[in-house]
């Protein structure tokens, strides 16, 4: 699903927000799960799921196509985690196909 399609269904469910209005709070919403993160906090959406900030480490990896092994630096990753309602309304629905 597209931003837009999620702002669009939005403005159908609260008609009485505008666009800007519903696009400001979406975009405050997705800032504050970056700058949690960023700061090394989980973000728990109950009945979603988790998501975590992990560690990549430093280490040498090769290069598939001259077999070169070339240095990379410690990154990170996000990590979700499923939350168990969500899990079983998607098994639920995906078993009935």
């Amino acid at each position: 699903m597209l931003k837009s399609e999620i702002l669009e269904r939005l403005q159908k469910k609260h008609n009485n927000l505008n666009n800007e209005d519903i696009e400001v709070i979406f975009n405050i919403f997705i800032k504050k799960i970056t700058d949690s993160l960023k700061q090394g906090k989980n973000i728990e959406i109950r009945g979603f799921g988790t998501l975590s900030k992990k560690i990549n480490k430093e280490k040498y990896v090769r290069n598939p196509k001259t077999n070169e092994k070339i240095f990379k630096n410690k990154s990170y990753k996000l990590h979700f985690k499923i939350g168990k309602i969500l899990h079983n309304r998607i098994n639920s629905y995906t078993n009935s196909d």
